[in-house]
């Protein structure tokens, strides 16, 4: 993840963002299951990245929803 690249604390992230440490945590040992758009927008602003940067979601496969 971009925060371990760039060895950021979390603690000084979290300062600087208002995101809660434990927030934070979750996100970046991908223990979270869902994670608010806010956060995430926070988060981009903060590490000046694009959201696709963030996140490595991959559609699941297309059951034949068109």
């Amino acid at each position: 993840m971009i925060i371990g690249g760039r060895l950021l604390n979390l603690s000084t992230i979290s300062r600087d963002t208002g995101i809660s440490r434990t927030t934070l945590a979750s996100i970046y040992y991908k223990r979270s299951k869902t994670v608010k758009l806010d956060t995430l927008t926070k988060l981009c602003d903060y590490l000046q990245v694009p959201l696709h940067e963030l996140t490595d979601y991959q559609p699941k496969e297309d059951k034949g929803c068109h």
